[in-house]
C-alpha cells in the first residue's frame, strides 16, 4: 500500500525562484519591520503602507516562475497513486502555477483579499487601496490582503491536523522551523508514528525531530528525494 504523505513547504522552496525568504529572527521582511506589515495592529496603524507592501509583493509574482522543486511536487502529486497532501506556508502562487492541486495555504495568499465587514474572500490580481469596495457587500474601507498575520489563526488547521494524524510520511521542505504552528508539525507527525524527513538548505530549528535529512539547494534535493519515492515499493 502506498504511503499517506504530508509535505510542508516554506520560503526556501520559493527562494530559488527569486522570492526573498522570510526570517522572523531579524525582524525585517523586504526591509520593513514585521510589526508594520505583518500584524493586524500594523494594518490598523497604517493601512496605506501595508497595501503598498503587498501590492509590491503581488506585482513581483509576474517576474518569477516556478522552479524545479515546485514542478517536482506537482508532478509527484499527479503521478502518485496514494494520498498526497501539500501544506505551504508560502503566500505566492508558484505551487499552483507548477500544477499542484491538493494544497492548503495556511498563511493565506497574495492573490486573495478578504473583507473585514462581511468576511468574504475574493481573488485579486491588481493593486489594492483602502478605498476599494468589497465585491460581495459593496462596502469600502474594509478590504485587506488575505494574509494570516502574527497573532492570527492560520487557515486549514483542522484539515492539516487530521492529515498529520493519519500520515505515514511527513516531509518538511525549505522551512526554518522558527514559525509556529508549522514548526510543530514534525512533532505531531512523529507522535503518531510517521517517518519524518527534512529537505532544507541547512538544518532547521527542529532538525533533531526528523528521522532523516538531506541538505542542499531545493531544486536539487527535492527532485532527488522524490525520485526515490517513485520507485516500486518492493524494489
Amino acid at each position: 500500500m502506498n504511503k499517506r504523505i504530508v509535505a510542508l513547504t516554506g520560503a526556501g522552496v520559493s527562494a530559488e525562484s527569486g522570492l526573498q525568504t522570510f526570517r522572523a529572527a531579524d525582524g525585517l521582511w523586504e526591509n520593513h519591520r514585521i510589526d508594520d506589515v505583518a500584524t493586524p495592529e500594523g494594518f490598523a496603524r497604517d493601512p496605506q503602507l501595508v497595501h503598498q507592501f503587498y501590492n509590491a509583493r503581488r506585482r513581483q509574482l509576474a517576474e518569477v516562475t516556478p522552479n524545479a522543486a515546485h514542478h517536482t511536487l506537482a508532478d509527484f502529486e499527479k503521478n502518485y497513486d496514494g494520498d498526497f497532501f501539500l501544506v505551504t506556508q508560502n503566500i505566492d502562487d508558484l505551487h499552483e502555477r507548477a500544477g499542484s492541486q491538493n494544497i492548503a495555504h495556511m498563511h493565506g495568499e497574495l492573490k486573495k483579499m478578504i473583507c473585514q465587514h462581511c468576511k468574504q474572500q475574493s481573488p485579486i490580481n491588481d493593486d489594492m487601496t483602502g478605498e476599494d469596495k468589497c465585491p460581495a457587500c459593496h462596502k469600502s474601507g474594509g478590504l485587506r490582503p488575505d494574509i494570516v498575520w502574527f497573532g492570527e489563526m492560520p487557515y486549514h488547521m483542522e484539515q492539516i491536523m487530521d492529515a498529520l494524524a493519519q500520515c505515514d510520511l511527513f516531509i518538511s521542505l525549505g522551512t526554518s522551523g522558527n514559525v509556529y504552528p508549522a514548526a510543530g508539525f514534525v512533532q505531531q507527525a512523529h507522535a503518531t508514528g510517521a517517518e519524518c524527513v527534512e529537505l532544507n538548505l541547512e538544518p532547521s530549528a527542529g532538525a533533531q525531530h526528523f528521522n532523516r535529512a538531506f541538505y542542499g539547494k531545493a531544486t536539487e534535493v527535492v527532485a532527488d528525494f522524490f525520485a526515490t519515492l517513485q520507485m516500486p515499493q518492493n524494489a
